[in-house]
């Protein structure tokens, strides 16, 4: 992987108000996946690529990503940065709406990574611990959403997103098949893994 790249595209994803993994969020999670063994990755939302790239490092060899986004504006972005950090060969970008790809993937992940529309969360979980492997990690980004999950936030516009990321973090601690935890990194990161 090309390192000064990976710098560059985060640095351009920043100034573009793009939003993309945390640093501390990234953190936390490498310390995860250095002690896991990763083949198949499926990550929602991909963005401009750079978190389906850090996470490149962590695959064996011959590991792969699935990566979907609906906007066709981030997934050339994202093709771009992937040649770039030449990691074109270990990451697949589907391009549509998760909710309607999903029901379509057959293949077993290792780790399936959520990070797109919050309204989402309860669908893309439904789908995850279909396709998740036994131990396999399914891990939630923004999962405190600027704090608003955890408090009695109740303003219209966010309602829905709130709501739904309450019902996801109720699903996966109530999951007798699960187990998880919430870390108070970025904006909030639950860890769940399949038992």
């Amino acid at each position: 992987m090309n390192k000064v790249e990976l710098q560059n595209i985060k640095e351009k994803a920043l100034a573009e108000h793009i939003p993309i993994i945390m640093d501390d969020t990234l953190e936390a999670l490498e310390k995860i996946l250095n002690d896991v063994t990763l083949n198949r990755i499926l990550e929602i939302g991909t963005a401009v690529g750079y978190s389906a790239i850090c996470f490149s490092e962590f695959l064996q060899d011959g590991g792969v990503i699935d990566t979907i986004e609906r906007e066709e504006d981030r997934v050339i972005e994202a093709q771009e940065n992937i040649k770039r950090a030449e990691v074109e060969e270990k990451i697949n970008i589907l391009y549509g709406d998760a909710v309607e790809i999903l029901p379509t993937l057959n293949n077993k992940y290792d780790m399936i990574f959520i990070d797109a529309a919050k309204g989402k969360y309860p669908f893309f979980l439904e789908q995850a611990l279909r396709l998740i492997n036994e131990n396999g990690l399914i891990i939630a980004d923004n999962i405190l959403y600027k704090g608003y999950v955890m408090s009695d936030y109740n303003k219209h516009k966010q309602r829905t997103a709130v709501r739904n990321l309450r019902e996801y973090i109720k699903e996966v601690m109530e999951n007798p098949n699960l187990e998880s935890q919430i870390l108070e990194v970025g904006d909030g990161l639950c860890i769940s893994k399949r038992k």
